[in-house]
């Protein structure tokens, strides 16, 4: 079947590319990848991918292209799940004969209710879906591909066995090919990544079991499976090669680092092809690895430390002591290595003085940039079931995003009200940004660069917009 994969548009500046943690419109308009739904369409000849919002395609301009297909698979998401059934039933208002699915979180833990959503919906493809969408696109028999919930001839919906887990993750292929055909890779931009950047996976899975985290809950389980070194850098010298413009690759995998020998036998392999790369870590990199990174192109690491709090690190399952974390960032300043340290507000255990050790931990430790998110329970995670029993998420705060698209504070305590929570997250940036220290760091790094002034004067309007736009929500 000729097949569009398609991040839908959805909300204005929404990232749902699946590459965040959370899809939320962010308070600086960042895009990662839509590597999940690239990785298929690297499976699947003569495909085509488009991503809506980076793009500014509207769905008016999608819709036109509905005659020129004959399946259709779409990566929603809790907050986007409403505007993607909209767009399927604008797909085949175009295009009746059109077959449409679903793939993504949201539909690998709710298969069934995802397909009440519309009758036009004719299929959801569970957890790890690149084959299951492969064998549907090969137009296999529907009722024989594992991993698959589907609409059968009589309207039934029919739930076919789990598909195996994807061991051999050399099995799949590069999806950078995908990225250079359909998109335009400087539509990509993250403030703390250099422009243009470039994402993919080197393994999936992600040993930790913090509950909130919607990935290895959800479709990448938790075993670590990874891509073998050659491999990886075989894409990494093709994307070099093909799109000399990429002035940073960021490698997206969960934790990255949780393999150290694998993490510093790809370094060692990057340093030979002289670039510049990022990576999530955890806080808990000894000293001997990070320098290794660092001495081949290591620039920066994406960290959730999440809380400052003890407790709430232990309420999560988060498997990290404050002293670690504390230990790993200094070991990271005296090594030149940047970090963008990621937080969340309103996990269990929250408090106003939680709050408040948390805004101190962050000023303490000071990583070079942050990024300040509400705690999401998203359908699938530990953390959305542990609020449904206490009582801590109302019906109305389900969606997790208002009707901008921007993040809500869903869950509220006895002792925390869903305004004090969301209200934090601006005292939380004022406080930490709004310090002589890293005024005058910022301003240095603007003048040392003018590439950098033009990218930080954007963000500052987008930032204070943002601002703007909380307090008088």
């Amino acid at each position: 079947m000729k097949t569009l994969f398609l991040q839908a548009p959805s909300f204005d500046g929404f990232d749902g590319g699946a590459g965040s943690r959370y899809q939320a419109k962010r308070e600086i308009k960042s895009f990662w990848y839509p590597t999940w739904l690239a990785q298929p369409a690297a499976l699947v000849e003569g495909s085509k991918l488009i991503d809506g919002p980076p793009s500014r395609t509207s769905p008016a301009a999608v819709a036109a292209q509905a005659k020129d297909f004959d399946l259709a698979v779409l990566h929603t998401s809790t907050p986007s799940f409403a505007s993607d059934v909209k767009m399927i039933e604008a797909l085949k208002a175009v295009n009746p004969n059109l077959k449409a699915g679903l793939v993504g979180a949201k539909v690998a833990v709710d298969p069934n209710g995802s397909m009440e959503g519309s009758p036009l919906i004719d299929f959801v493809a569970r957890n790890e879906f690149d084959f299951t969408i492969k064998e549907v696109a090969d137009g296999r028999d529907l009722a024989k591909i594992d991993g698959l919930t589907y609409r059968n001839s009589e309207g039934v919906v029919v739930h076919n066995p789990e598909r195996a887990t994807l061991e051999n993750m050399d099995a799949l292929p590069f999806v950078s090919p995908v990225y250079h055909r359909d998109l335009v890779i400087e539509d990509y931009f993250i403030g703390y990544l250099k422009h243009p950047y470039l994402s993919i996976y080197t393994g999936r899975g992600c040993k930790s079991r913090c509950t909130f985290c919607l990935w290895p809950q959800t479709v990448g389980g938790h075993r670590y499976r990874t891509r073998s070194v050659g491999h990886v850098i075989d894409e990494i010298r093709w994307a070099k090669q093909t799109m000399p413009q990429i002035r940073e690759f960021f490698f997206d995998d969960d934790t990255f680092t949780d393999d150290a020998p694998r993490a510093e036998a790809i370094a060692r392999e990057l340093g030979k092809l002289g670039v510049t790369w990022s990576c999530n870590a955890k806080a808990n990199v000894p000293r001997e690895t990070l320098k290794v990174m660092r001495d081949n192109g290591l620039r920066l690491l994406l960290v959730g430390y999440e809380s400052g709090n003890q407790q709430i690190l232990f309420n999560i399952k988060k498997g990290m002591r404050i002293e670690v974390a504390e230990k790993f960032t200094k070991d990271c300043h005296e090594l030149g290595i940047q970090i963008h340290g990621t937080f969340i507000l309103g996990l269990p255990g929250e408090t106003k003085e939680t709050i408040q050790e948390t805004i101190r931990f962050a000023t303490r430790i000071n990583p070079h940039t942050i990024q300040v998110s509400l705690a999401a329970p998203y359908p699938g995670t530990f953390l959305y079931n542990q609020a449904v029993e206490n009582g801590w998420l109302d019906a109305d705060h389900a969606e997790l995003v208002d009707e901008k698209g921007v993040q809500i504070a869903p869950l509220h305590y006895p002792h925390l009200s869903h305004g004090e929570i969301f209200h934090s997250v601006e005292d939380f940036y004022r406080r930490f940004y709004f310090r002589a220290p890293k005024i005058a760091s910022i301003v240095g790094e603007m003048v040392r660069s003018p590439e950098m002034m033009k990218r930080r004067l954007r963000e500052g309007v987008e930032f204070f917009r943002f601002l703007k736009e909380r307090k008088a929500a």
